[in-house]
């Protein structure tokens, strides 16, 4: 088990946890693994790794060729009867539509996920990231406009959990490199009220984010808008695409408190 996380009750199905596990081995660098893969990549034997596989295979959510295991499309239905019991995207979804008809830039909604955010509603205008987004995509929080804002969201003690053990991979030439620098950016998010990042997740890419709040006052959530390099500078980004998305993430917080939305 994962350093820090408190020893599971008599309740807790070890098994249960073990076959989540195998699901989440794979992912957009690991779509096929081999069995002596999964196992390492869990910490399981390769005869319980055995036995998980074929268990989701016969269930549907595994497939193999007789060597390499991948899942199937019927993983997503783990992740939608999630996203189908939230009024989130339902009520977001209009006003990306108005934002992006606006600015002609793509807005996406997210939540976060333990350190990841996760994409829970996206109107695109084009494809400027070499990697494609779309509900369910998932991205370091760390590195991303939409992150920092839930993240500067967190009570201090979160937060400071978060710094304390985040990994922040390079993934380009201008992410935050230390934990220090990291921490010293959420801050003034958290102060500023909007998080803005030039091309740390991807090169070109650049990202501006608002936070979404409950009725509490508490960060549920964070929406966004996107462009390239190449047609928004960072300060036209502030000057032109600020204002129009504070106004839509306005908008949604009011419709949410009016669907008496539940936080996730």
């Amino acid at each position: 088990m994962t350093q820090g996380v408190t020893r599971p009750n008599a309740d807790f199905v070890q098994s249960l946890e073990r076959g989540l596990a195998v699901i989440r081995a794979f992912d957009a660098k690991h779509p096929e693994l081999t069995l002596s893969e999964v196992a390492v990549a869990t910490g399981v034997t390769r005869a319980a790794a055995r036995r998980f596989l074929l268990t989701l295979a016969d269930l549907g959510y595994v497939r193999s060729d007789g060597r390499l295991f991948s899942l199937t499309a019927r993983v997503l239905d783990l992740g939608y009867a999630y996203l189908s019991s939230l009024s989130l995207p339902e009520v977001a979804e209009p006003h990306l539509e108005a934002l992006v008809s606006e600015v002609n830039e793509s807005s996406s909604v997210s939540v976060l996920d333990r350190g990841d955010v996760v994409y829970v509603a996206r109107v695109p205008t084009s494809r400027i990231m070499t990697v494609a987004i779309s509900v369910g995509t998932r991205f370091p929080a760390y590195a991303t406009s939409m992150g920092r804002v839930l993240l500067a969201g967190l009570p201090d003690d979160e937060l400071d959990a978060y710094v304390a053990q985040v990994k922040l991979e390079r993934l380009t030439s201008r992410t935050v490199g230390s934990a220090a620098a990291l921490r010293a950016e959420l801050l003034r998010v958290r102060t500023q009220g909007w998080s803005l990042v030039n091309q740390e997740l991807e090169e070109g890419l650049r990202a501006l984010a608002a936070p979404i709040r409950d009725k509490t006052g508490k960060v549920v959530a964070a929406v966004n808008v996107s462009a390239h390099a190449s047609r928004a500078s960072l300060e036209s980004m502030r000057k032109e695409l600020l204002p129009p998305l504070l106004t839509a993430a306005s908008r949604i917080e009011a419709d949410l408190r009016a669907a008496t939305f539940r936080s996730p």
